[in-house]
């Protein structure tokens, strides 16, 4: 709803995905800045040629969501939650965007790294429609992810705790156990 601005959802490949489907929120449009001060290397990164106007450029916000049918966009976290763990480099998101294909009855993930006894783990907080049957996601998870991306931890919550501004609330997170 800001004038002179356009809001993309996008694959790895920058195509459009459909309505449902996760993608990357790119936005676009007058208000978007020129890049990061002092930050040359950021700017390029995050800040492309828009291939859908040209001469223009996007904003590649990191912010993984979906179009819902109304035309409203559903934020689900980011895709740029990277952390290291027993010498993997483990993009957070990845592990998030398998556990939603699992079923159709997950409606939010967010995977976050506790610290237990000096040793980082995954942990996985979910919430459901359905009662899901923790054993199963994991045996799910064990064939389509390397066995160090598998979350050691199940949490299901009757909601994500969120921030004043809709974001998840990672930090209240890491306080349930």
């Amino acid at each position: 709803p800001i004038q002179n601005s356009e809001s993309y959802i996008l694959d790895e490949g920058l195509r459009p995905v459909p309505i449902g489907v996760f993608g990357k929120l790119y936005v676009s449009g007058v208000g978007v800045a020129r890049g990061y001060l002092n930050k040359s290397e950021l700017t390029n990164q995050k800040f492309i040629e828009n291939p859908f106007i040209t001469k223009t450029r996007m904003f590649d916000t990191g912010d993984v969501c979906r179009w819902l049918s109304d035309g409203n966009i559903e934020l689900y976290g980011r895709s740029d939650y990277q952390v290291k763990i027993r010498g993997y480099r483990i993009e957070l998101g990845e592990i998030e965007t398998v556990l939603f294909k699992y079923s159709q009855t997950i409606k939010q993930v967010v995977v976050e790294v506790k610290e237990l006894n000096g040793d980082k783990e995954l942990v996985a907080y979910y919430t459901s429609k359905e009662v899901i049957d923790k054993v199963q996601l994991r045996v799910y998870l064990q064939t389509k992810l390397p066995e160090y991306m598998v979350p050691s931890f199940y949490i299901e919550l009757k909601n994500i705790p969120m921030t004043q501004n809709g974001k998840i609330d990672r930090e209240a997170l890491t306080n349930i156990t």
